[in-house]
């Protein structure tokens, strides 16, 4: 399976939330930080292929990347749409379930996103 392009989710004001929650975890814990870009990158180069640990589906088209460091799980929850994968919110709890909460937000960004793919989308440089 060929790569997948990874587009972060820009929201209605121009924030990209997956980035600024990462540029935050970089300033406070820089080896969490690492493991995060790792995981993107896993995800860059399997793609559809991915399956756990590192990765699950949860439901409505939304998946998660699964980061763990020392008792605390990361998960940074995306969909996933032909060649493309669009990161779309993130979330740091000590338990194992992402909240449904969580996933209601990915959902409604995935519906953003699709709806208007240039406006929503944020490729790194």
């Amino acid at each position: 399976m060929p790569r997948i392009d990874v587009v972060f989710f820009r929201d209605d004001d121009g924030t990209v939330p997956v980035l600024n929650w990462l540029q935050n975890l970089k300033q406070r814990e820089k080896r969490v930080y690492a493991k995060c870009l790792a995981r993107i990158a896993v995800l860059e180069e399997e793609g559809h292929e991915l399956r756990r640990p590192l990765s699950d589906y949860l439901r409505d088209g939304i998946h998660e990347l699964r980061i763990r460091f020392g008792t605390v799980n990361y998960h940074i929850l995306y969909f996933l749409s032909g060649q493309t994968a669009a990161i779309l919110a993130h979330g740091l709890m000590k338990e194992d379930r992402v909240p449904d909460k969580d996933i209601e937000l990915a959902v409604s960004r995935r519906a953003k996103f699709v709806s208007d793919p240039e406006g929503h989308g944020y490729e790194q440089e």
